[in-house]
Formats: C-alpha cells, sequence, structure tokens
C-alpha cells in the first residue's frame, strides 16, 4: 500500500509539473489549495486575482490533472 501512494504521488508530482508548464496560474491554484490548505479567497488574494478566477482556475486544473494522472502521462 505504501509503494502504491508513492506511485500516486509521483503521479501527481509529474502531472503538476506538465500543467506548469502549460499554465502556471492554474498549477500555483493547485498548490496553494492542496498543499497550503488554503480556500479560494485566500488564493484570490494571494494571487491578486478575482475570486471567479480562481474557481474557474480550479476546476480546470483538478480535470486536467485528473485526466493526466488517469491515463498515465500527461497530456498537452
Amino acid at each position: 500500500q505504501g509503494h502504491h501512494l508513492h506511485l500516486e504521488l509521483l503521479a501527481l508530482h509529474t502531472a503538476l509539473e506538465e500543467l506548469e508548464r502549460l499554465d502556471a496560474r492554474k498549477a500555483r491554484v493547485v498548490e496553494l489549495r492542496f498543499f497550503a490548505g488554503l480556500d479560494n479567497e485566500a488564493i484570490a488574494e494571494v494571487l491578486g486575482t478575482s475570486l471567479a478566477t480562481v474557481k474557474r482556475d480550479w476546476r480546470m486544473a483538478r480535470a486536467w490533472l485528473h485526466r493526466s494522472i488517469a491515463e498515465g502521462e500527461p497530456r498537452s
């Protein structure tokens, strides 16, 4: 089970790196939400953007990451 978790984290890391190359702001939203535990309002403040933009970026990034990880390789 520990090996499986390691592989999942590696897949997430790889996908997040690819997302960062494609859209750095969306990757930053994921990092702030997933790793820093910030809510959308705090993320908007940190990034200096609107709440609507953060919500849209989160939805798109989450879908992109899910698809990327499910396929086993980053999408472009």
